[in-house]
Order: C-alpha cells, then structure tokens, then sequence
C-alpha cells in the first residue's frame, strides 16, 4: 500500500519552511495547493522546498481527484471552508488537520469521523495550540501536587503576535485585517473575581501585563469558559481568575483608539473600509521582523488536608521573533500543526476530535518535539 500522502492547502504567510519541511521529511509525499499550480510553485521557491513537494492548483474537485484512503488534507484557509474539506475527507477516506478553533459543522463531522475510523484534528496552530499544551501540563503538575481542591485559582493565557520593533501604531498586519478588526466587536467572556465577567467591547478591559521586566498590554478574547473542561479543571478548584486573551505592544490601546468607534458602531462596510486602509498603511514588509509572545500562567492553593494555604505557581513564556528566512507567527502556526500531522501519520492520535493534544502525556512529546525544531516555552516556577 503507498504511504500516505499530505495535502497542505494554503500558501498563505503562515504556511512556513519549519512546518512545511518537517512533512517533506516524514510523509510519502506532501502536495502544496495553491489558487493556481504556479502560485504554489512560487511559494515552494520561496520557501527552499522545490523539489520536496510538489505544486497543485486548488479546487475541491481537482482534491477529491487526488485524496486517497489513510491522506491527510490539512487546511490553511479561512474557517468557513473548514466543513466542506472535511465532508471531503469523510468521503474519501481521509483524515483532516487544522489550527481553527472547532465550529459546530467540525465537531458535527468529527462524530461521522469517529464512527469510520479517521482523526479529526484542530486548534493545532499558536492560538489556539501551543497554548493548549502549556495549560494541559500547567493543569497536570498544579493537580499532582495540590490534588483535586484547590481555592484562588488563578490560570491566564495571554497570546499576541506583534512588531519586533513597535511602530507608532503597535500593530502591522500579516493575516486578513477584516479579520483583526472584526474579532474586537465579539464580547469576552471570561472568570474575574471569582465571577462570570462579560466585556461587550473587549479592549475597554485592557490592562497592563509585564513579563521579563518589559510591558504589554492584554485584553480577554472570545469566549474563555469553555476551555475550563477542555482544560481539565477539576470541579473542586475555585476560580478567581480565568481568562483567554490578546497580548499587544504596550500603548496599542492608546494608539488604537479611532479604530474603536468604528468597531463599536458595527457597520460591516465601514470596518471592511478600515481594515483596507490600515493594511494598506501598516502592512508586514519582506524588511520587518515580527514576535510572537505566548505567556501561560498558573497560581493556587491547597483547600484542604495537611497542605492547606500551601500555593503553587508556574508560568510558561515563549518569546520568538522571526527571521529573515521564516517569521515567528509562521514557525509557532505551521509548525505545531505539522507535528500534529506526523502524529496522525503514526497513528498517535484517536479516531475522532482531536484539539491539538489533551493528554499531559501526548502533550509533552509535542512540546519536546517544539524544542528541538526551536520553539522553546521556558517555565518559570
């Protein structure tokens, strides 16, 4: 039976050398789909790949031409295409990776996945990703040692990708800026004083965080309360704090203060609009540099037993800035994700929805695995 073949669809900034050459490495063969054959031999130039993986041009029929039994198709395109490459998998019997957030239409067809055999694998990327790991190992050493009660549980999760060098603006794009502008008009929901907390316009409860003697400035995103199951909280751990944001270059709140009125208004012309011109003003040139800041922190106390008020803490930060050969948000997205992929390939992960790995255990091997390809989160006690 042929090896399996990897079905990268994407050639996007965060489709990096790191992750992209790691499958070349470990697949049968890896297939780069591009909107045509010569955009994707073009970014396979770029990233000194040509001749490890070969250019596609992308359309679901030219796909479903091409996936055979046991493939892996992982997607790098926008979200809402997510559910259609799937029903693509199931059909052909393919498993499906990607580093999105699960939307209902994925978790749908993750139960269909299940039942014929094949891994459904998601929230592989940075945010959500890394972050996932460095909680599930953050959670698992604060239960080994205070066991499963605890009270003024603390468990932050800060992830931003930002300029090595700030501008005036605090921000350069380097995804879809619709994308960066709209995700500000979604209210947060998140744990602060030991209750439910709802920020209608997230940057208005943005505070001050200082990591490694330098300030940022974060802000709670999304809805940050499912992640208490996903994360393993045992039900006798009391939260006082528990929040899932953005981090920013510190004056971002300042400096982003005429976008807010636009935003809270919430004509979606009127940001599409917006988002145009600041990309157009505040793009990522090939001459920038850009950081990843990646800061997950656990605080608790023993409730009970011979230990009780005794506290543990530990906090991991990753701090990354790109090169002139890959940039940081592509390494910390791509990479993560391919190894997830090579996890697939080795039949490590179960049938089903996966949300990149929930086990402590599996999570470790991911995270050794980072570090030797050079993303290393350092734990600080």
């Amino acid at each position: 039976m042929p090896e399996p073949t990897v079905h990268w669809i994407g050639t996007g900034l965060s489709t990096g050398p790191g992750g992209l050459g790691l499958l070349c490495e470990r697949a049968g063969q890896v297939l780069l789909w591009g909107r045509t054959e010569e955009r994707a031999a073009a970014r396979l130039a770029e990233l000194g790949l040509t001749g490890r993986a070969r250019p596609r041009a992308y359309g679901p029929q030219a796909l479903a031409a091409e996936v055979r039994p046991g493939d892996v198709v992982v997607s790098m395109l926008p979200a809402a295409e997510h559910a259609g490459l799937l029903r693509l998998c199931l059909d052909s019997g393919a498993h499906f990776a990607c580093s999105s957030y699960v939307s209902d239409p994925i978790k749908d067809g993750a139960e269909d996945a299940a039942r014929a055999g094949l891994v459904v694998l998601t929230e592989a990327g940075l945010d959500p990703g890394i972050d996932h790991l460095l909680a599930h190992r953050l959670v698992a050493a604060a239960r080994a040692d205070l066991g499963d009660t605890a009270e003024d549980v603390v468990l932050t999760s800060y992830c931003g990708g930002v300029p090595a060098v700030p501008n005036d603006f605090r921000y350069r794009f380097s995804w879809a800026p619709y994308g960066v502008l709209a995700a500000l008009g979604s209210p947060a929901r998140y744990v602060e004083g030991g209750a439910e907390r709802v920020a209608a316009h997230p940057w208005e409860a943005t505070r001050t965080l200082g990591l490694g003697g330098e300030d940022f400035e974060v802000y709670p995103n999304r809805d940050s309360l499912p992640f208490l199951a996903q994360y393993g909280i045992p039900d006798g751990w009391r939260m006082r704090t528990f929040v899932r944001g953005t981090l920013r270059n510190a004056g971002w709140r300042q400096a982003w203060e005429p976008v807010f009125a636009t935003v809270r208004d919430g004509d979606p012309a009127r940001i599409a609009a917006l988002a145009k011109e600041l990309a157009d003003r505040y793009p990522t040139t090939p001459a920038d540099r850009d950081r990843v800041v990646l800061a997950v922190a656990l605080r608790a106390r023993a409730a009970s037993g011979p230990g009780a008020g005794r506290s543990w803490q530990g906090e991991y930060l990753l701090d990354l800035t790109g090169t002139a050969e890959e940039s940081a948000m592509a390494r910390c997205v791509s990479l993560p994700l391919a190894l997830g992929v090579t996890r697939i390939l080795a039949g490590a992960l179960p049938p089903g929805l996966n949300r990149a790995a929930e086990d402590p255990a599996e999570a470790a091997h991911w995270l050794d695995a980072l570090a030797a390809h050079g993303v290393r989160p350092v734990l600080h006690p």
